[in-house]
């Protein structure tokens, strides 16, 4: 199959709703840090980092002005999902900084990953970012 509105199908890797995982994350105090196009960019710029050094299965993502939302797999073998997530908050986090003069958090506490279960329910997280 296809890519479906930024959704591509992993089916010819053996992927089941065992391994996928729902991940919100907010900006810092709910604050739009990730309101201009730059700052979006370069998220995503990091999270496509992580696929590459990492492996991480990317199944479908939505970045808002104030959070994220990530939709991958991940067997839990290697740890794949704790080490995108470093990079991507750490790195994002220092770039803004800097060049904002800024200091602190860039994301509101850890991220919350959520197992994803089987027809119904990884449909309607498909779905909901698209």
């Amino acid at each position: 199959m296809g890519d479906i509105e930024g959704f591509q199908w992993h089916g010819h890797i053996g992927i089941t709703s065992q391994g996928i995982w729902h991940i919100p994350h907010r900006c810092h105090k709910r604050e739009f840090l990730l309101k201009y196009v730059k700052d979006r960019h370069r998220w995503l710029q990091w999270l496509f980092e992580a696929k590459k050094r990492y492996g991480l299965v990317i199944l479908n993502y939505a970045v808002t002005s104030n959070h994220i939302h990530l939709l991958v797999y991940d067997d839990q073998a290697r740890k794949i999902i704790p080490k995108s997530m470093q990079l991507i908050a750490g790195r994002v986090g220092q770039e803004f900084n800097q060049r904002k003069n800024r200091r602190g958090s860039f994301l509101e506490d850890r991220y919350h990953a959520t197992i994803v279960e089987e027809g119904d329910h990884l449909l309607r997280c498909i779905v909901y970012l698209i």
